[in-house]
């Protein structure tokens, strides 16, 4: 076998892990306390992976290892470069970035959700980005105000 095999196999390989970059959102990057927390802890997370596959002896595998956390932290790095910390609202009167708010749907559900950054936004948890179009109708929006998403309205029952 020879040495130009082995380097092209190599160049082969690295090209196949390299991953391409996680999309940025064209949307500022308003982010809560905990947001902005949760951005940091992934991004230590993200170079405690990259260097444990730094210590994969076989080059192929380390570049396997590697690949993932490296996108990660370059996307990572994006998002805390460019973060905008947004500080809670100062009055529930209406709806707002870092609000928590309850709704009635006209279907008789009622759910609960904190309007918070893209990256932190997880709505089974119960939180929803600042973006979606459920959080841009509410925005702005008071105790009893009505709103139409999808066909439904949603009344607004409290705001915290």
């Amino acid at each position: 076998m020879s040495v130009a095999f082995v380097k092209e196999e190599s160049a082969e390989t690295a090209a196949e892990t390299q991953l391409p970059d996680r999309p940025v959102s064209p949307h500022p990057n308003l982010v809560t306390e905990a947001g902005l927390k949760a951005l940091e802890r992934q991004l230590q997370e993200a170079r405690a992976a990259f260097e444990a596959g730094n210590g994969v002896e076989d080059i192929n595998e380390r570049r396997r290892q590697t690949a993932g956390p490296a996108r990660d932290i370059r996307y990572l790095v994006e998002r805390l470069r460019t973060a905008q910390l947004i500080a809670p609202p100062a009055s529930n009167d209406v709806v707002a970035f870092g609000s928590t708010v309850t709704f009635n749907r006209d279907d008789g559900r009622v759910q609960t959700y904190r309007i918070v950054g893209e990256d932190e936004a997880d709505p089974k948890a119960g939180s929803i980005s600042y973006v979606s179009p459920v959080a841009r109708l509410l925005m702005g929006k008071g105790v009893g105000d009505v709103v139409t998403v999808g066909g439904q309205e949603l009344e607004i029952e409290k705001i915290v």
